[in-house]
């Protein structure tokens, strides 16, 4: 492989911007880009300097999904699976993880996306699930992950009639967390990170976590993980709970 990476890394401030850099191919992923993006992904697991992550696409677009021009692999369900086990991996890194998306976001372009905890996006952004034009079934998590995000309903009109949804539509149905003209989509994405940058890093891992593992959970049990499971206190911070803290002993 020549040339410029297919995965381009930029840090500023305690965000890692990861750009998909196949402007060309509207960012359609190959396995020499998904294993660069492997790779950065491993690495900010374990960067403490990095508090968030901003998912996105160069040139005009975010992501149009698997590039389907592409040789099989030779294990195919085995890369299958290495793709998939990536993105989780994802989704649940301590920091949180924001897709901004211009233009389009489709199959395992929107995969991608959906495996980021939030999805804001300029009005050129669409999305959809093409599986079904090409005789395809998901294989990244758009079963599982549509449906949590827009519901069963909205998930299955997605992914049974193909067809794109507008930025606006995709902020209607929950889809996206907002959608603003993309002149504004920088601005919109900077304003998200420095709300959550502003607070603690632990409560923010800490919070993520618990919301991801009761995902399914009766409320009785995943009151019972709560309370178990909780991490307490952020140490960077006891002193400011200690009054909280006082507050809640018995007089």
């Amino acid at each position: 492989m020549n040339g410029e990476p297919l995965i381009l890394r930029a840090d500023a401030d305690g965000i890692a911007t990861l750009t998909l850099n196949r402007p060309d191919k509207r960012n359609a992923v190959n396995r020499d880009l998904f294993r660069q993006f492997r790779d950065h992904v491993r690495a900010i697991e374990t960067d403490d300097a990095i508090g968030l992550v901003v998912i996105t696409g160069a040139g005009a677009h975010f992501c149009a999904g698997h590039d389907l021009k592409s040789p099989p692999h030779a294990d195919a369900l085995g890369w299958l699976r290495q793709e998939m086990l990536i993105l989780e991996t994802l989704t649940k890194l301590r920091q949180p993880v924001i897709a901004k998306v211009r233009g389009s976001c489709y199959t395992g372009g929107l995969e991608f996306a959906l495996s980021a905890d939030f999805i804001v996006c300029g009005e050129s952004a669409r999305f959809a699930d093409t599986h079904g034009k090409w005789g395809l079934v998901p294989g990244w998590g758009m079963s599982q992950r549509l449906p949590r995000r827009v519901g069963q309903a909205k998930a299955l009109e997605m992914m049974l009639t193909c067809r794109p949804y507008s930025g606006a539509e995709a902020a209607a149905m929950g889809l996206a967390n907002a959608c603003v003209p993309d002149d504004e989509l920088d601005a919109k994405v900077a304003e998200l990170a420095a709300l959550i940058l502003g607070n603690s890093r632990h409560s923010n891992a800490e919070n993520k976590r618990l919301v991801y593992e009761t995902d399914g959970m009766a409320l009785s049990t995943g009151l019972g993980h709560e309370l178990m499971r909780n991490a307490g206190f952020d140490p960077a911070m006891r002193k400011k709970g200690e009054p909280i803290a006082a507050a809640r002993k018995p007089g």
